[in-house]
């Protein structure tokens, strides 16, 4: 019996929730499912331009389990382009270290500390706003855990 997945720290939610090729209708394509962990991993080695083990510092995961994410997440990317496949982010064990917030009137994406009660955009005070951490705790989640059962997406909003 394996140990329970140790729940991976991630800067902030995703700014979407995944990507679809163009020129091909979504009901066409298959799916390939990206951590929210697995997607940390990516922005911190291959955005960030982080080493492996500073990274796994940042994510408070082995380095060896940082390297398993990064493969993971590697070939899914891959095989989104190669294969023309629908990306979608969620999932996996995480918890954020910041609160994502969108306006819908002008666009802009703010970020906050997770005890933050954000209800109006800072830049032009709409209360048109989205909580991006809302998208993957509610979407991405039920009761707590992941679609597949094994992940929670959380943060104090």
């Amino acid at each position: 019996m394996s140990r329970p997945k140790k729940e991976r720290r991630v800067k902030e939610p995703p700014k979407i929730q995944g990507m679809k090729p163009i020129g091909v209708p979504g009901k066409l394509l298959d799916k390939v499912i990206l951590s929210i962990d697995e997607y940390e991993a990516l922005r911190l080695a291959d955005y960030e331009g982080m080493a492996h083990q500073n990274a796994a510092d940042r994510m408070e995961v082995s380095r060896p389990t940082f390297t398993r994410l990064i493969e993971k997440a590697r070939k899914k990317m891959a095989e989104s382009i190669i294969e023309v496949k629908d990306l979608i982010i969620e999932g996996g064990t995480y918890s954020f270290k910041q609160i994502l917030v969108r306006c819908i009137n002008c666009g802009i994406v703010s970020m906050f500390k997770p005890e933050s009660k954000i209800n109006n955009c800072p830049e032009c005070e709409s209360d048109n706003i989205i909580h991006l951490n809302n998208w993957f705790h509610k979407q991405g989640c039920l009761n707590g855990r992941g679609r597949n059962g094994k992940g929670k997406g959380h943060g104090n909003w």
